[in-house]
């Protein structure tokens, strides 16, 4: 665990497409104070307000994680966000051209490799965490996430598709920096072709590509020619996604995270739960 906080040791820009519109986005991380947190920023629009990385501040679920609302939005915050975490950077500035941070290659992976590139600088403040004291679940039909007590940085998610190719899969496992970067930080977003279809057919999705997404097909075999990264790499993503999701409650937790058949939606909502019931938790200092 580390004691003290930190930030990057200097501004790194990575650069893409957004995979729901498909236009050029850029994400451009930047050193910030102790005690900052993560802020986000749109750099396209004059005058724009920072956006804490916050639960408070979700302004959709719907097939990502979104900050801010309506023009100043920020869209597919999730994989930068589980880097960060990852990582155990605590404040930085993010600005964003454009309203989504580029997907990149669908993963973590980039994200970690522009941290690495310009290195990690430790601050004089102590590190802050949330240590879960009892139990917190939430439910939505036959899917379910909850938070408990427990020593240490757990996740355990669980899913359970009717495609053959996935089925149930479960990743159970404290997450730290190694764990996150040699089992999670490359596993993709996925999605079956029918679905990606017909987004495109909505105007959805349109920067979504063999190169940033783990694709199903029809015949339930993967398009992709270089196949699985993992056998069970579609948990491992809905892990990652978990991680990032998480990371909005502001700062990092001690306990165990678990869901059944989770996503967005769900992740937050458990978040939003365990943050408004004051007996679940204690902050804490490193």
């Amino acid at each position: 665990m580390n004691a003290y906080q930190k930030t990057i040791g200097r501004a790194v820009t990575l650069s893409g497409v957004g995979i729901h519109g498909g236009a050029p986005a850029s994400a451009r991380l930047l050193p910030a104070d102790a005690d900052t947190g993560i802020l986000f920023q749109r750099s396209d629009i004059k005058d724009s307000a920072p956006v804490c990385a916050h639960v408070s501040q979700i302004g959709a679920t719907d097939l990502c994680t979104s900050l801010g609302a309506r023009e100043a939005r920020i869209d597919t915050v999730e994989h930068l966000m589980a880097a960060i975490s990852a990582l155990g950077i605590d404040n930085l500035v993010v600005e964003i051209e454009g309203p989504e941070v580029p997907i990149l290659d669908g993963t973590s992976a980039r994200f970690i490799e522009a941290v690495d590139s310009v290195g990690v600088v430790t601050q004089d403040a102590k590190r802050r965490f949330i240590r879960i004291l009892k139990t917190v679940r939430v439910e939505a039909g036959n899917s379910w996430g909850e938070f408990r007590p427990y020593d240490g940085t757990r996740f355990e998610v669980e899913i359970d598709f009717e495609c053959p190719l996935i089925g149930r899969q479960k990743f159970a496992h404290d997450v730290d920096e190694e764990t996150f970067r040699k089992e999670l930080s490359t596993a993709r977003t996925f999605g079956f072709m029918k679905d990606v279809e017909r987004l495109w057919a909505a105007g959805l999705a349109l920067g979504a590509s063999l190169d940033n997404s783990l694709v199903i097909g029809d015949d339930n075999s993967i398009v992709n020619a270089d196949g699985l990264r993992f056998k069970d790499e579609f948990v491992r993503h809905k892990t990652l996604d978990a991680v990032g999701d998480l990371a909005l409650a502001g700062l990092p937790f001690i306990g165990c995270f678990s869901s059944y058949r989770g996503g967005h939606r769900l992740n937050s909502e458990a978040v939003k739960a365990l943050l408004s019931d004051e007996t679940a938790f204690e902050i804490i200092e490193a």
